[in-house]
């Protein structure tokens, strides 16, 4: 199952041209029933089956919680909370373009 999730991550990351942007080394793995986003060694995304799920601030993360935009990241239904994790649900239904600064900012978070 988690190659139905590396695959489309790879790609995104491949049209959005982030590795070009930014001066880290950024790979992406297995990660349970999904894939994950590792820059410089360190987890900073997720995408799995409840959705694309990006490390950030605790402010902007409760910030996008807040005001709808995002929910709090739960990989099982009764698992705990992460902590300054936020999860877009259904991500192909956005453009690419969306993804773009969250994946910038929980790459330079997580740093």
């Amino acid at each position: 199952m988690a190659a139905a999730y590396l695959e489309p991550l790879v790609s995104l990351l491949e049209h959005l041209q982030l590795e070009q942007m930014l001066d880290c080394k950024i790979e992406c793995r297995h990660f349970f029933s999904g894939a994950a986003l590792y820059a410089d060694g360190r987890i900073c995304a997720s995408w799995s089956p409840v959705g694309l799920a990006f490390k950030l601030s605790s402010i902007e993360a409760t910030e996008l919680i807040a005001n709808g935009s995002a929910k709090p990241l739960k990989y099982f239904p009764k698992g705990a909370v992460k902590k300054d994790y936020v999860l877009f649900e259904n991500p192909l239904q956005y453009p690419a373009q969306k993804w773009k600064p969250y994946f910038i900012k929980a790459i330079e978070q997580r740093r």
